[in-house]
């Protein structure tokens, strides 16, 4: 599996033609605690860049951009019951939807992991 950032904050995890959706740890850090999350739901059109969830804290309301394009195969319903896992484990169980990738060519804007380290620590 293979995992980008976008510089919006969101992780995406690519196997083979599908991919799992989520925020990273610093983007939870910067909500604070989070009480509700709304995902797409299945059989959704999501288009690279477009908003496709909404995470909502004590703080303030944001949206969850697509990394990429593609048809929504899954929304995470843990999140329904227990929004605080974005804040628990934001690049794990915390995950937002999972997509099957209309092209792959999109990723190739993204960054890995170090880039995105960097890019954060430049914030």
């Amino acid at each position: 599996m293979t995992r980008y950032f976008t510089q919006d904050h969101e992780w995406i995890e690519v196997e083979g033609d599908t991919a799992t959706v989520g925020i990273t740890d610093y983007a939870q850090s910067q909500l604070g605690d989070i009480v509700f999350v709304e995902v797409p739901g299945e059989g959704a059109a999501v288009t690279k860049g477009d908003e496709a969830a909404v995470v909502e804290s004590v703080k303030a309301a944001s949206d969850v951009y697509s990394p990429v394009s593609g048809t929504v195969i899954e929304g995470n319903p843990a999140l329904e019951e227990d929004p605080a896992l974005v804040n628990s484990a934001p690049e794990g169980d915390g995950w937002f939807f999972k997509l099957t990738i209309a092209d792959a060519g999109e990723l190739d804007g993204l960054m890995d992991g170090s880039a995105y380290k960097d890019f954060v620590a430049g914030l």
